[in-house]
């Protein structure tokens, strides 16, 4: 049984996901890598048919259906004591999941989130007040001084991941994690995190409609 299991949920993301998938394997750490194309239609397809690693799974979604639904599907197919999950893109840098572990470690938690929006933060203004305002609704609601709700990089021991219980099939299912973790009272910390943010021209995929619609779901998840 591998130490972790890295999700990574694709959609046309033929630019990087060979550059990110090698990046990963790189790592000095037990791992299974297992990646789950979300339907794309960009060739991602075809580039990952084209990649071979002992320690890779690589599931298709016959269409699109949504972030949420490749990591419950990634979620399904792992094996590891510990699960993260990896967007496709570059944006993020595999080399903290050590960050990450030395926490989970010395602290005991159930749940590591990878910190970006610190005094290093470099990106666009509307995505850092927008990750502010949900940041603070959640943790208005559910009583928490978290730094960065939406941060991808989320480790998490794979029981407690899959003891939560998850059903969302869109970008919501970062807010569906932490409340459900919250309202079971997982013991949750954070570490800051490198950040490369890519612009919508680079192939940026958050529109404010998802904002939007993740403040709905914030509210929803603290009452039911």
């Amino acid at each position: 049984m591998p130490t972790l299991s890295v999700l990574i949920p694709v959609y046309n993301e033929s630019g990087t996901i060979k550059q990110i998938i090698d990046k990963i394997s790189e790592l000095n750490i037990d791992k299974e890598i297992i990646v789950v194309d979300d339907g794309s239609t960009d060739g991602t397809d075809k580039t990952l048919r084209s990649l071979s690693y002992a320690n890779m799974k690589i599931i298709h979604h016959a269409c699109n259906r949504g972030k949420g639904a490749a990591v419950l599907t990634g979620l399904a197919h792992s094996t590891g004591d510990f699960i993260i999950i990896q967007d496709a893109d570059l944006e993020y840098d595999p080399n903290d999941y050590f960050k990450l572990f030395e926490t989970i470690k010395k602290t005991n938690a159930d749940i590591v989130l990878g910190a970006r929006f610190t005094k290093e933060y470099k990106g666009l203004l509307i995505h850092r007040l927008g990750n502010k305002f949900l940041t603070g609704l959640l943790n208005l609601l559910y009583g928490e001084k978290l730094n960065d709700c939406f941060t991808c990089y989320k480790l998490s021991r794979r029981a407690a991941l899959i003891a939560l219980g998850l059903k969302s099939q869109g970008f919501d299912i970062e807010v569906e994690i932490l409340a459900r973790a919250i309202s079971q009272k997982l013991k949750i910390e954070e570490v800051p995190i490198s950040y490369h943010p890519r612009s919508y021209s680079q192939g940026k995929k958050i529109r404010c409609a998802d904002g939007l619609k993740a403040a709905l779901k914030i509210i929803k998840y603290r009452f039911i």
